[in-house]
């Protein structure tokens, strides 16, 4: 609890709440097994800060990831408060560079789950043969696969890449997802996840059945209509918040 206050202390509770949403994800992503030991990024933009976001310290896993010890930065990749961490320089350029040039991106994860990285991985990409996928055909951009993003002059590409869209399939690599809220990012990564998922597992059993263009269309239109109320992902997020403080609340520390 003292750290708690000590770290309250010295910033407004609009961050203190988004260090603490940043790091239930992080929980989050570990429980569902999103995770990929030390490495991996989820970033928030500072609320009433354009340039600084917060994203985690490299070397804790994501299960100790909490509200205080997540690492304050600005888009050149300097801390912002005292915190002994380093950060992960891919993690950084790549999430900056988004931060900074993509309207809206204010919460941005990327990760390397085994079923996103084989879809990124396909010639075909993200196929419309199920309920999960038909949510996101047309929805996607794919960017090429130029080594491990620590070039900040790869930044353009992959914004060029994007082309006005939310999630960026990194082939041979793995997605990055956007959203303007933390829950409107996870509740993206959860249902490209699942679709990742069913796709693996379908052209593993033969040939798939894929939806036509006018059933996706008609799908992707009434999609909105069975949302929880309070906002994208809001209901979903704060239900797996509650499954995490059952496990282990240390998050909020």
């Amino acid at each position: 609890m003292a750290t708690q206050l000590k770290h309250q202390d010295k910033c407004s509770p609009e961050e203190w709440q988004a260090r603490q949403d940043l790091a239930a994800c992080y929980r989050i992503f570990d429980h569902l097994g999103w995770s990929e030991s030390i490495y991996n990024h989820i970033s928030f933009k500072v609320p009433g800060e354009d340039e600084a976001f917060l994203i985690n310290p490299l070397g804790l896993l994501y299960e100790e990831v909490t509200a205080s010890n997540l690492v304050k930065i600005d888009i050149r990749g300097n801390k912002l408060t005292d915190n002994p961490w380093p950060v992960n320089k891919a993690g950084f350029t790549q999430h900056a560079y988004f931060h900074e040039h993509v309207p809206g991106a204010h919460a941005i994860c990327h990760t390397h789950t085994t079923e996103t990285m084989a879809v990124c991985s396909s010639e075909g990409g993200l196929l419309p043969t199920n309920f999960y996928a038909c949510n996101f055909i047309g929805q996607i951009g794919y960017h090429d696969f130029e080594g491990v993003t620590v070039r900040a002059e790869e930044g353009e590409r992959l914004v060029k890449n994007l082309d006005g869209k939310r999630i960026l399939m990194l082939r041979n690599h793995g997605p990055v997802v956007m959203g303007r809220t933390i829950p409107e990012m996870f509740v993206q990564t959860w249902a490209l996840q699942r679709a990742c998922e069913i796709q693996c597992m379908t052209l593993a059993m033969g040939k798939p059945l894929h939806v036509s263009d006018e059933v996706i269309g008609v799908h992707q239109r009434d999609i909105g209509q069975a949302q929880a109320p309070g906002g994208p992902g809001s209901a979903d997020f704060e239900a797996w918040k509650r499954k995490i403080d059952r496990i282990d609340d240390s998050w909020r520390d």
